[in-house]
C-alpha cells in the first residue's frame, strides 16, 4: 500500500490524496500484501460524489476515468493490505477468515481530520479466499450502495459505498440466477477492524499483538481517551454504548442486517458488511433476511441480544490485557443503553423529543402493538404520519392519521380498537406540546421517516431492469429520491 504514484497519474486526483499508512505501520502481522485482480472490462455504474467532495476533493474535477484508473484498474498504488481476522459465525468460531474478496486500498483524512479507510469488495482471490473467486456480483453491489444510502439518509452509523464498477466477467453463484454479472466495489468506512481482528490474536496465541493493535484503535478512533490511565476499560465502555446505540438506530429504522457475525462488527461501532440484509414489510420481530439462516438466529427482533453477546465473545481477548471483572460491568449497561437509545429513536420517528415517561412509554408500547397485530407497513406508517401530519390533530383524536383507512387498508374489529387507542394515546402526546412547537413535529417527522424506502420489491424492481435491459435510470431515479429524502412514488401501506 506504501508503493509510489506512477508519475503518468499525476493528474488523477484519487491517486494524489494523501494516504496515510497508518494500519500499515501496525506491522505485517495484522494483513497479507496482495494485489487486485485484473478484469477485462471497467464501466463506472455509480460514484458517491458527496463522498468526493469530504475527502476534500471537487467532485467536479474527478473524471469517471480516474475512479475507473484507481478503483477499477487499481493503477498507481500497491501493493494493498488483506486483513487477518477470525470470527464467530452463527455461533461457531472460525479461524479460516480474512480478507478474501477485498482488501484495505488506503487510509486518508477526510476534511473533518479524521481517519478513514478506503477498502474494496470485488477486487479478487487473496490468501483468504477460501477457494472462492474473490469477486463480487453486480446486484451485491447494487444492493449495498442502496443499504449504505438508505441508512445514512435516516442518520444510522454506516459505511457508504465510493465507487461500484462493473467489470466484465461472468459469475455462478447458488443465490442468484447464474451466469450473473460482476463488479468491483470501493467502500468508505471510519474503520475495517472488527471484533474478530482481536479474536484471531487470542486463538493464535499472539497477546503480545492485543495491546498494539488496541492502542491504534484507541489512537484513532477513541482519541478522547488518550493519556488515561484507565482507558482500555473506558474504551470497552464507550464500545458497548456505541454498538448499543447502533443496534437501537437499526431497530427503528426498521433495519435486518441478515448476518451479525463478530467478523461482521467494526470495532468503530459502524454498520459495514450486511450482504442479505431487508428492512422489514411490517413490524414482526421474527422476520429474518438470510435465506440461509434457518433458525433466525439473525432474526430483526434478535439483533440487540446478538449485538450484546458480540460484545461479549469480545471479552475474551480482551482479558488479556483488562479485568474480567470491569468488561463484565461495563456489558451490564448494554441493556440499558440500549433501551434508552431505542426509546428515543422511536418517539423521533413519532415526532417527538421529550415527553414525560409514562405518556412516552404509553405511546411506544402502543404503537408497537398496534403495527405488530396490523401487520400495516412498518415504513409507510410512518411515511404516512410525516406526509400528513396536521397540527389540528391536536384539536381531537379522531382525527389523528385518519388517511391510514383513506388509503385503503382495512382494520377488522380488533384493529380498529388498537389503532383508536393509538390515536387518544398520540392525541394525549400532542396535548403535552405547547402549540407553537407543534410545527416542530413535522419537521421532526419528515427528518426521521423517509418517504422513499428500500423494501424487497422495489430493490428486486431496479435490479431486473438492469438485469434485463440495462436499464440504470430506476437505480439512478431511487438513490436521489433515498439522498434527497424525496419521494420517488406513491407508498402504500
Amino acid at each position: 500500500m506504501s508503493g509510489g504514484i506512477l508519475l503518468e497519474n499525476h493528474l488523477n486526483p484519487l491517486l494524489n490524496l494523501p494516504y496515510e499508512p497508518v494500519l500499515e505501520k501496525l506491522g505485517s502481522d495484522y494483513y497479507d500484501p496482495v494485489y487486485a485482480a485484473e478484469f477485462p472490462q471497467h464501466r463506472l455504474r455509480f460514484c458517491n460524489y458527496p463522498l468526493l467532495a469530504f475527502l476534500g476533493l471537487n467532485p467536479n474535477q474527478v473524471s469517471d476515468a480516474d475512479l475507473i484508473q484507481a478503483f477499477g484498474q487499481f493503477q498507481g498504488r500497491g501493493p494493498f493490505l488483506a486483513l487477518r481476522y477470525h470470527g464467530y459465525q452463527f455461533g461457531e468460531y472460525n479461524p479460516y477468515l480474512g480478507d478474501g474478496r477485498g482488501f484495505l486500498y488506503g487510509q486518508v483524512r477526510g476534511i473533518d481530520g479524521k481517519l478513514y479507510d478506503l477498502g474494496t469488495k470485488g477486487s479478487g482471490t487473496t490468501p483468504y479466499s477460501r477457494g472462492g473467486d474473490g469477486r463480487l456480483t453486480l446486484k451485491g453491489g447494487v444492493r449495498e450502495v442502496l443499504a449504505a444510502e438508505s441508512l445514512y439518509s435516516q442518520g444510522v452509523y454506516t459505511s457508504r459505498c465510493l465507487s461500484l464498477i462493473e467489470t466484465g466477467e461472468q459469475l455462478w453463484r447458488g443465490d442468484e440466477p447464474s451466469p450473473t454479472r460482476s463488479s468491483v466495489m470501493v467502500r468508505f468506512s471510519r474503520s475495517h477492524i472488527r471484533f474478530g481482528t482481536f479474536e484471531r490474536l487470542l486463538a493464535i496465541g499472539r497477546h503480545d499483538l492485543i495491546s498494539p493493535l488496541l492502542d491504534h484503535v484507541i489512537d484513532q478512533y477513541y482519541p478522547q481517551l488518550q493519556g488515561q490511565v484507565d482507558a482500555y476499560i473506558a474504551f470497552y465502555h464507550q464500545l458497548v454504548k456505541r454498538i448499543a446505540h447502533l443496534a437501537a438506530q437499526w431497530m427503528a429504522a426498521g433495519f435486518c442486517h441478515g448476518v451479525l457475525n463478530t467478523d461482521n462488527m467494526s470495532i468503530s461501532g459502524e454498520s459495514f458488511d450486511y450482504g442479505p440484509y431487508a428492512f422489514i414489510p411490517s413490524y414482526n420481530p421474527r422476520f429474518t433476511a438470510a435465506y440461509f439462516d434457518h433458525f433466525g438466529r439473525y432474526a430483526y427482533g434478535n439483533q440487540p441480544q446478538v449485538c450484546r453477546w458480540n460484545l461479549e465473545m469480545l471479552q475474551r481477548p480482551l482479558e488479556v490485557i483488562i479485568s474480567s471483572g470491569e468488561l463484565k460491568s461495563s456489558l451490564d449497561e448494554f441493556e440499558t443503553y440500549y433501551l434508552g437509545e431505542y426509546s428515543r429513536f422511536m418517539l423521533l420517528k413519532l415526532g417527538f423529543d421529550q415527553l414525560p415517561i409514562p405518556i412516552a412509554t404509553d405511546l411506544l408500547e402502543h404503537t408497537l402493538n398496534f403495527l405488530f397485530a396490523s401487520q400495516v407497513s412498518y415504513p409507510g406508517f410512518f411515511a404516512t404520519l410525516s406526509s400528513t401530519f396536521n397540527p389540528g390533530w391536536r384539536n381531537g383524536w379522531d382525527t389523528i392519521l385518519g388517511e391510514l383507512t383513506e388509503s385503503g387498508v382495512h382494520l377488522n374489529t380488533e384493529h380498529q380498537f388498537l389503532f383508536e387507542q393509538w390515536q387518544q394515546i398520540y392525541h394525549r402526546a400532542l396535548l403535552e406540546v405547547p402549540l407553537s412547537e407543534l410545527p416542530t413535529i413535522g419537521e421532526r417527522l419528515r427528518r426521521h421517516n423517509p418517504q422513499t424506502y428500500l423494501l424487497r420489491p422495489t430493490i428486486e424492481t431496479v435490479w431486473e431492469a438492469i438485469d434485463q435491459n440495462n436499464d440504470w435510470e430506476p437505480f439512478n431515479l431511487l438513490v436521489a429520491a433515498i439522498q434527497t429524502k424525496t419521494q420517488l412514488q406513491h407508498w402504500s401501506v
